[in-house]
């Protein structure tokens, strides 16, 4: 099992319809400083089409997509677990998912209650209402792969 990052792009190349298409996949050990990689790694979107604010939205929504998956879905898995994270962007899309090996667990009822009873003194919690709050379509569903969070964005 690779433990240090590994990373896979797929950039189509245009078409006559000035479509853009990017893929890139990085896998990344169970470890909170691999965070530093998983950043690293996602700055080669930021010459993509999307607009700079909603890139800087995508790039905290990840950061507490990655954080959740390390502490929460892998908090007692040994450090060699994978995280695979996917970043898919087009002209008009910019798709984020994020691949755990934890239990799982049901996002929407998660959602309702962070949603109702989060305060701004509670200690954690923030993540999840983050990303919901940055994605047009939030969800997170058992695959072949592990537990997937998945974030889409459309943008003009």
């Amino acid at each position: 099992m690779n433990v240090g990052p590994t990373m896979q792009d797929n950039v189509a190349a245009p078409k006559t319809n000035l479509s853009y298409q990017q893929t890139s996949q990085i896998q990344v050990p169970t470890d909170p400083t691999a965070l530093q990689s998983v950043l690293t790694w996602f700055d080669q979107f930021q010459t993509a089409p999307v607009p700079r604010p909603l890139w800087l939205q995508c790039q905290l929504a990840l950061i507490e997509g990655f954080t959740n998956a390390i502490r929460h879905a892998h908090g007692g898995l040994p450090s060699t677990t994978p995280v695979t994270i996917e970043v898919s962007i087009s002209n008009r899309t910019i798709d984020i998912r994020i691949w755990d090996q934890g239990p799982g667990f049901d996002l929407n009822t998660v959602l309702k209650t962070k949603l109702r009873t989060h305060s701004l003194h509670d200690e954690g919690g923030r993540g999840l209402k983050i990303m919901y709050l940055v994605a047009d379509h939030l969800s997170y569903c058992p695959t072949d792969q592990g537990n997937c969070l998945h974030l889409h964005k459309t943008y003009a």
